[in-house]
């Protein structure tokens, strides 16, 4: 069962926030898209499939829908909530240069494209869909579509042994965004996976773009903006919930992806003067 909310609209676009609480690991029936859409999920994950292509869409995963796509969808990991942009024929033309060739059907989301999804959501809050809320929009789909290199997507073209690599890197994303134990640890989660530390490790940076510790870490930011967001105050007790060795360890790393500090991205999220303990 699939429901939509729109949050916002303006010059060329509307938000739309899209909930689905379908459970369910085969392909749904084709449906076939009318409009130019970027798609970001908020929560949850969800498998997607353009004619032999076949891609794992979640929080570090987005992607892009074109008019008269086919596309059919799983849900295995139960139900997800995304945000949906749809863009005008013109808008879509003035961000891609009307080339679709050169965007890719997936794109990688950094934490730094996560903070500007917030950003977006919470413009549209602001009654100003004439400025604030198309700055944000504008401001998510150039970074959106600057994020290179993205994964390349599996098709039945490619050589069997690239394909298989793809299938052990979807494998390791999904272990990683389920919380399983053996994603703790680069060795464990090749062993689950019936894969070599090095296999494994190769395989995820030349499909991600990224190396697993950058990834993992990646989710962990995630998780915590999740938190922050959500009035979170003790930055210890966060660094312990999300597996990092101490607060100080939790700093430098939402630091370094995002560019700010858990503090100053409290004060961003929820407007808290709230002190770092």
């Amino acid at each position: 069962m699939r429901s939509a909310r729109r949050l916002g609209i303006g010059p060329g676009f509307t938000v739309t926030a899209v909930t689905c609480v379908d459970d369910h690991r085969r392909w749904s029936s084709p449906e076939v898209g009318d409009d130019y859409r970027l798609v970001l999920v908020r929560t949850g994950r969800f498998r997607r499939m353009t004619g032999d292509v076949a891609s794992l869409v979640d929080p570090t995963m987005a992607y892009l829908g074109v008019p008269g796509e086919e596309e059919r969808f799983a849900h295995p990991a139960g139900g997800d909530v995304c945000t949906s942009l749809s863009l005008s024929p013109a808008l879509w033309r003035s961000l891609t240069g009307d080339g679709r060739g050169r965007i890719r059907p997936t794109v990688y989301v950094d934490a730094r494209v996560e903070l500007a999804h917030r950003a977006l959501l919470t413009a549209t809050r602001s009654g100003d869909p004439g400025f604030a809320l198309t700055e944000r929009l504008l401001r998510l789909l150039s970074a959106v579509l600057r994020q290179s290199p993205s994964p390349q997507p599996t098709d039945s073209t490619r050589p069997t042994a690239t394909a298989a690599k793809a299938r052990l890197v979807t494998a390791a994303r999904e272990a990683i965004a389920a919380g399983h134990p053996a994603a703790d640890g680069l060795i464990p989660l090749a062993e689950l996976l019936g894969a070599s530390p090095y296999q494994l490790s190769r395989s995820f940076t030349r499909e991600m773009g990224v190396s697993l510790t950058h990834y993992r870490n990646r989710v962990r930011v995630g998780r915590a903006l999740d938190r922050l967001e959500d009035g979170a105050t003790s930055l210890a007790a966060l660094a312990v919930e999300l597996g990092f060795a101490d607060q100080a360890h939790l700093t430098r790393t939402v630091r370094r992806h995002l560019g700010h500090t858990p503090t100053a991205l409290r004060r961003l999220l929820t407007g808290s003067s709230a002190h770092e303990r």
